[in-house]
């Protein structure tokens, strides 16, 4: 059995801010790496936001300079990292997540499947792979926020037998339904440790979308820890900043 500490980094977002994300995404590392985390965990495009056309002009491949900055701090650090990026190859974009590891190496990446594509033209690049990579903490795996709402991918990582599964999230909606709207967070959760087996951190981040059909829309934050027998382990914070620090033991 293996004891870890991960810290969902359920920070503010703001949509197209790239230093200003960053300046947050350091701190809160810094917040995680104090509090003892071994793994320090974002939510999903985290530097330019979640449907925003912009990203077809201002994201980086992966690796990059997004991406080479991340794994300088998470060497610097000292400590793993999960963040979601938006990942430009050749003319695609990408809705994508990397793991890197505490000497600044991306150890996997996920690009997300299940695209609601009528939010942003064009749209991202539906991703095909799914995968898990062994680590010190055990079979880890990536997914990104609808991916985890299809059963078929589920399946798929099921397979795979992954020990932990970290799921970058946005999760929004309108205003005043918050904060009932994070019990379909936990729920959407919940149900995929279940499918899969594993335990999932699933971080959602406090912002705003400003882009689309959708603008306007509100994250609420509440990011999840759910154990592989579907049972919640802890919620973060409604609406508003957290750096949340989840002890679990692998093999338990």
């Amino acid at each position: 059995m293996r004891s870890i500490k991960v810290a969902m980094c359920q920070i503010f977002s703001l949509d197209g801010d790239r230093s200003g994300n960053f300046v947050r995404i350091e701190n809160a590392i810094g917040e995680a790496k104090d509090a003892g985390a071994d793994i320090a965990c974002f939510p999903e495009t985290a530097l330019l936001g979640w449907v925003n056309p912009d990203a077809h002009k201002r994201a980086r491949p992966i690796p990059g300079e997004d991406s080479d900055q991340l794994c300088k701090l998470a060497g610097d650090y000292d400590l793993h990292l999960c963040i979601g990026l938006a990942e430009k190859d050749g003319w695609r974009l990408y809705d994508s997540v990397v793991l890197i590891d505490n000497k600044g190496n991306i150890l996997l990446k996920h690009r997300k499947i299940n695209l609601l594509t009528e939010l942003m033209s064009p749209p991202y690049t539906p991703g095909e792979d799914v995968n898990v990579i062994e680590t010190g903490f055990g079979r880890v795996g990536l997914l990104i926020c609808a991916d985890t709402h299809n059963s078929k991918i589920l399946k798929r990582m099921a397979a795979l037998k992954p020990d932990l599964l970290l799921v970058p999230y946005g999760y929004a909606t309108a205003e005043d339904e918050w904060p009932g709207h994070g019990r379909e967070l936990d729920k959407v959760v919940t149900n995929t440790a279940r499918k899969t087996g594993a335990f999932v951190i699933g971080i959602n981040l406090v912002g705003e979308i400003t882009h689309g059909p959708w603008r306007g829309r509100i994250y609420g934050g509440q990011s999840v820890a759910v154990d592989k027998t579907g049972r919640i382990i802890s919620v973060a914070k409604d609406r508003d900043r957290d750096i949340n620090i989840i002890n679990i033991n692998i093999g338990q």
